[in-house]
């Protein structure tokens, strides 16, 4: 289910799914490479929401490219990842 990203402060380009309960996907569908740069924005995105709900459980659905680097930085922050295909 989709989420409207204003409640949340966040801009229109941001897409968010609700995965379960007090648990939220940051959904990047892209056909480009995520890098570092990417990561940093959605550690940025992902600290907005803990700001507002604490208690939440926050994930990246994206597809497999995806740096080694952005994937380390994301765990780091807490961030699962959650693999989808276009």
């Amino acid at each position: 289910m989709e989420l409207n990203s204003a409640k949340y402060d966040l801009p229109s380009q941001v897409k968010l799914r609700v995965i379960g309960k007090n648990h939220i996907g940051i959904i990047k569908l892209i056909k480009s490479r995520i890098i570092q740069k990417d990561a940093v924005k959605i550690i940025e995105i992902s600290k907005k929401l803990k700001k507002i709900d604490p208690k939440l459980t926050i994930s990246l659905i994206c597809t497999s490219n995806i740096c080694s680097k952005s994937l380390l930085l994301l765990e780091s922050e807490s961030i699962q990842v959650i693999i989808e295909k276009l």
